[in-house]
């Protein structure tokens, strides 16, 4: 409704300092599932996106300035042949690839809009739930920044250099951020 997202055992939390801040991000971090394949002893099953939104106001005036900063922390793909994944780790191998693949559908999808300067180039944001979240942290009215970890093992090259490939894809997708600046709605009205 209205654009907005319903999540299970999703939940708000206004705070007041970085240490609250610090602590929902960890309080975050300890729910998400873990299992151990083949490639990595403590993968992560699961992404994780912690979005925080700032409301500055100035005491002399009535505009309200906003910005919103999401964090995002991906689970890695995995080739199933090789983590010998079964039962549940291979079901949710299953839909952390899925899902990597729809957001790089939206990356390279935005790149070639930007490329080519038409507006009539469909942006798949609605093929997955994670590229529906973060659809203006995408494409939107942003500034993107992509930490991508690698493995320096041998047999883990193929995935490296994948990895590495997808960074520079979004690297080469450029927003342009302006500052989101409004009236109080609350003192209009008044």
């Amino acid at each position: 409704e209205m654009g907005n997202f319903h999540f299970k055992n999703l939940s708000m939390h206004a705070v007041s300092s970085e240490e609250d801040a610090l602590n929902l991000l960890f309080l975050g971090d300890t729910n998400r599932a873990i299992a151990s394949t083949e490639m990595n002893e403590n993968s992560t099953r699961s992404h994780c996106i912690f979005t925080i939104m700032l409301e500055g106001r100035r005491s002399d005036s009535d505009t309200v300035i906003r910005s919103k900063c999401s964090i995002v922390d991906l689970a890695g793909s995995e080739r199933v042949s090789r983590t010998s994944s079964a039962g549940q780790t291979l079901t949710e191998a299953k839909y952390i690839n899925s899902s990597l693949f729809f957001l790089e559908m939206v990356i390279v999808a935005l790149y070639e809009k930007q490329k080519k300067k038409k507006d009539n180039i469909h942006i798949p944001y609605r093929n997955s739930m994670m590229t529906s979240v973060l659809r203006d942290s995408l494409g939107g009215n942003c500034k993107t920044t992509m930490i991508a970890t690698i493995s320096p093992e041998a047999a883990h090259t193929d995935e490296s250099i994948s990895t590495c490939q997808f960074a520079q894809r979004v690297a080469l997708t450029k927003n342009t951020a302006r500052i989101n600046e409004e009236v109080d709605p609350e003192l209009v009205i008044q």
